[in-house]
């Protein structure tokens, strides 16, 4: 439970190990006698030490080039929780929160905690909590339920995705791709790739088709903890592309290019 609470309020695995392994240091010195609920106390450090660090996050984006996505991480350390409502267009989405709405929102709506134990765990009245709770999920509203595929029918597509880019059949791409469908790229000033949003399903196309034309690429498929994904080594960049879907048409495009991001992948 703490690993997924980390991740969900971090969206950064890196930055979640490091919250954890601060929370154990923490329990190992407290006098377990005083603590009355143990799940109590933890959540509530893992919850605080995350706030911090979105705090201390939220200054460095000034200065942050591009577009900031969250880490992919593998779904191994999620393993015995439920994490079927987790996914990276929620992550990014998340980055538009306040770090209270976003710590009041996760508590409530992952983990269904009561208002007067978030209220607690964040130091703030139950009132307060439910306030936030309703302004992160107002700035979440995306807008009615997205159906995707199966996560088979999700790794077969970005397969076929990769290999029409490859192939440079715009027409193909084209047809996979909604009409309003947006790309975002994180190379945090590392990587050449987008800083800006790229929007339209023509201009998608063409950009995809620029990255992947006739290039020697190396292409694994990931289990990632927010879904499938591939891990594509081109010669001028490594990356993990994310896609989301509504219906069988990809309505949005992440790709994580920034290598300090990509570190934790074997």
């Amino acid at each position: 439970m703490l690993a997924s609470l980390a991740y969900r309020l971090l969206g950064s695995w890196h930055d979640a190990e490091d919250v954890l392994q601060e929370t154990y240091v923490r329990w190992s010195g407290v006098d377990r006698a005083k603590v009355l609920d143990p799940r109590r106390y933890l959540t509530r450090v893992v919850t605080r030490l995350a706030i911090d660090v979105l705090r201390t996050r939220q200054a460095r984006r000034e200065s942050y080039l591009g577009e900031w996505l969250p880490e992919p991480a593998p779904s191994d350390p999620f393993a015995s929780v439920d994490t079927s409502d987790l996914s990276i267009a929620v992550l990014h989405l998340m980055e538009r929160l306040t770090p209270p709405q976003r710590a009041v929102y996760v508590l409530r709506t992952a983990f269904l905690l009561p208002y007067d134990e978030i209220a607690d765990i964040i130091g703030r009245s139950p009132e307060d909590c439910r306030q936030l709770h309703k302004r992160a999920s107002t700035a979440l509203d995306r807008g009615g339920p997205r159906f995707e595929p199966s996560p088979d029918e999700q790794q077969r597509l970005l397969l076929d995705f990769v290999a029409a880019a490859r192939d440079g059949d715009l027409a193909r791409l084209e047809s996979m791709l909604k009409e309003s469908v947006t790309e975002w790229s994180d190379g945090a000033g590392k990587r050449r790739i987008a800083r800006k949003p790229v929007v339209g399903r023509a201009q998608v196309a063409a950009f995809f088709s620029r990255i992947y034309d006739g290039k020697d690429l190396t292409v694994v498929p990931l289990d990632l903890v927010t879904g499938p994904a591939l891990d594509v080594q081109v010669p001028e960049f490594r990356h993990v592309l994310h896609l989301e879907f509504d219906g069988d048409r990809i309505a949005a495009i992440r790709i994580q290019a920034n290598p300090d991001k990509l570190a934790g992948l074997s």
